[in-house]
Protein backbone atom coordinates (compact mmCIF):
# COMPACT_ATOMS: atom_id res chain seq x y z
CA UNK A 1 0.00 0.00 0.00
CA UNK A 2 1.53 3.39 -1.02
CA UNK A 3 0.54 6.52 0.83
CA UNK A 4 0.56 9.50 -1.29
CA UNK A 5 -0.02 13.58 0.02
CA UNK A 6 -0.18 16.13 -2.28
CA UNK A 7 -1.19 20.19 -1.94
CA UNK A 8 -1.23 23.15 -4.77
CA UNK A 9 -0.36 26.75 -4.30
CA UNK A 10 -0.45 29.73 -5.97
CA UNK A 11 0.72 33.18 -5.34
CA UNK A 12 -2.30 35.36 -7.04
CA UNK A 13 -4.84 33.30 -8.87
CA UNK A 14 -3.98 32.81 -11.53
CA UNK A 15 0.03 33.67 -11.00
CA UNK A 16 3.12 31.32 -10.76
CA UNK A 17 2.06 28.24 -8.94
CA UNK A 18 3.56 25.32 -7.32
CA UNK A 19 2.79 22.02 -6.03
CA UNK A 20 4.29 19.39 -4.22
CA UNK A 21 3.42 15.91 -3.34
CA UNK A 22 4.97 13.03 -0.58
CA UNK A 23 4.77 9.37 -1.60
CA UNK A 24 5.38 6.45 1.07
CA UNK A 25 5.48 2.78 1.18
CA UNK A 26 6.61 1.63 4.54
CA UNK A 27 9.67 3.20 5.46
CA UNK A 28 9.84 4.80 2.26
CA UNK A 29 9.53 8.00 0.79
CA UNK A 30 9.78 10.47 -1.81
CA UNK A 31 9.17 13.88 -2.39
CA UNK A 32 7.94 15.47 -5.41
CA UNK A 33 7.67 19.19 -6.50
CA UNK A 34 7.37 21.49 -9.07
CA UNK A 35 5.72 24.97 -10.38
CA UNK A 36 4.29 26.64 -13.30
CA UNK A 37 4.70 30.22 -14.02
CA UNK A 38 1.34 31.15 -14.84
CA UNK A 39 -1.68 28.66 -13.29
CA UNK A 40 -4.22 28.34 -10.88
CA UNK A 41 -4.18 26.98 -7.66
CA UNK A 42 -6.84 24.19 -8.96
CA UNK A 43 -4.41 23.31 -11.56
CA UNK A 44 -1.25 23.30 -8.93
CA UNK A 45 -3.38 20.58 -7.49
CA UNK A 46 -4.24 18.23 -10.41
CA UNK A 47 -0.86 18.26 -11.23
CA UNK A 48 0.19 17.49 -7.67
CA UNK A 49 -2.37 14.03 -7.89
CA UNK A 50 -0.81 13.86 -11.52
CA UNK A 51 2.51 13.55 -10.88
CA UNK A 52 2.60 11.80 -8.00
CA UNK A 53 0.54 8.72 -9.50
CA UNK A 54 2.48 8.75 -12.66
CA UNK A 55 5.67 8.04 -10.55
CA UNK A 56 4.18 4.91 -9.45
CA UNK A 57 6.14 1.90 -11.53
CA UNK A 58 3.80 -0.65 -11.12
CA UNK A 59 -0.52 -1.19 -10.60
CA UNK A 60 -0.88 -0.35 -6.91
CA UNK A 61 -3.05 -0.03 -4.08
CA UNK A 62 -2.91 3.99 -2.74
CA UNK A 63 -4.33 6.02 -0.26
CA UNK A 64 -4.45 9.44 -1.64
CA UNK A 65 -4.85 12.30 0.57
CA UNK A 66 -5.25 16.05 -0.49
CA UNK A 67 -6.80 19.24 0.99
CA UNK A 68 -8.53 20.02 -1.87
CA UNK A 69 -12.08 19.22 -2.23
CA UNK A 70 -12.38 20.55 -5.97
CA UNK A 71 -10.13 17.35 -6.61
CA UNK A 72 -11.89 14.53 -3.95
CA UNK A 73 -15.01 15.67 -5.17
CA UNK A 74 -14.20 16.02 -9.03
CA UNK A 75 -13.22 12.60 -9.23
CA UNK A 76 -15.48 10.82 -6.70
CA UNK A 77 -18.51 12.39 -7.61
CA UNK A 78 -18.43 14.36 -10.49
CA UNK A 79 -16.21 13.22 -13.40
CA UNK A 80 -18.84 10.34 -14.33
CA UNK A 81 -21.46 13.13 -14.93
CA UNK A 82 -18.70 15.37 -16.92
CA UNK A 83 -17.98 11.68 -18.91
CA UNK A 84 -21.20 11.66 -19.86
CA UNK A 85 -22.30 14.94 -21.39
CA UNK A 86 -18.87 14.93 -23.36
CA UNK A 87 -17.24 17.65 -20.29
CA UNK A 88 -20.02 19.45 -20.10
CA UNK A 89 -21.03 20.83 -16.72
CA UNK A 90 -25.03 20.50 -15.85
CA UNK A 91 -24.94 23.74 -17.02
CA UNK A 92 -23.16 22.82 -20.42
CA UNK A 93 -20.34 24.71 -20.23
CA UNK A 94 -16.90 23.08 -20.93
CA UNK A 95 -15.59 21.14 -17.39
CA UNK A 96 -12.90 23.20 -16.25
CA UNK A 97 -9.28 21.62 -16.68
CA UNK A 98 -10.65 18.79 -18.69
CA UNK A 99 -7.33 17.97 -20.16
CA UNK A 100 -5.83 17.36 -16.52
CA UNK A 101 -9.06 15.50 -15.43
CA UNK A 102 -8.96 13.15 -18.19
CA UNK A 103 -5.20 12.88 -16.95
CA UNK A 104 -5.86 11.88 -13.66
CA UNK A 105 -8.50 9.68 -14.04
CA UNK A 106 -6.16 7.91 -17.21
CA UNK A 107 -4.20 7.52 -14.23
CA UNK A 108 -5.82 6.87 -11.33
CA UNK A 109 -7.78 4.23 -13.11
CA UNK A 110 -4.28 2.30 -13.20
CA UNK A 111 -4.47 1.62 -9.32
CA UNK A 112 -6.92 1.30 -6.97
CA UNK A 113 -7.15 4.38 -5.05
CA UNK A 114 -8.83 5.47 -1.89
CA UNK A 115 -9.39 8.79 -2.08
CA UNK A 116 -9.25 11.72 1.30
CA UNK A 117 -9.49 14.57 2.50
CA UNK A 118 -8.10 16.92 5.15
CA UNK A 119 -8.43 20.31 6.50
CA UNK A 120 -5.73 22.15 5.35
CA UNK A 121 -2.92 23.97 7.22
CA UNK A 122 -4.80 22.49 10.47
CA UNK A 123 -1.07 21.23 11.31
CA UNK A 124 -1.69 17.82 10.00
CA UNK A 125 2.08 17.22 9.86
CA UNK A 126 2.65 15.65 5.85
CA UNK A 127 -0.41 18.03 4.53
CA UNK A 128 2.03 20.85 5.88
CA UNK A 129 5.26 19.27 4.81
CA UNK A 130 3.52 19.05 0.56
CA UNK A 131 2.57 22.70 1.38
CA UNK A 132 6.28 23.26 1.98
CA UNK A 133 6.97 21.57 -1.17
CA UNK A 134 4.60 23.19 -3.23
CA UNK A 135 5.79 26.45 -2.47
CA UNK A 136 9.27 25.13 -3.00
CA UNK A 137 8.44 24.43 -6.25
CA UNK A 138 7.11 28.51 -6.55
CA UNK A 139 9.98 29.47 -5.10
CA UNK A 140 12.59 27.43 -6.92
CA UNK A 141 10.65 29.15 -10.50
CA UNK A 142 11.59 32.69 -9.23
CA UNK A 143 15.41 31.52 -8.57
CA UNK A 144 15.41 30.06 -12.78
CA UNK A 145 13.66 33.86 -13.51
CA UNK A 146 16.44 35.45 -11.50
Amino acid sequence: MIEIYTDGACRGNPGPGGWGALMRSGENEKELWGGEAHTTNNRMEMMAVIKSLEALKRPSEVVLTTDSQYVRKGITEWIEGWKRKNWQTSARKPVKNADLWVEIDTLANKHTVEWRWVKGHSGHAENERVDDLANRGIDELKLKKS
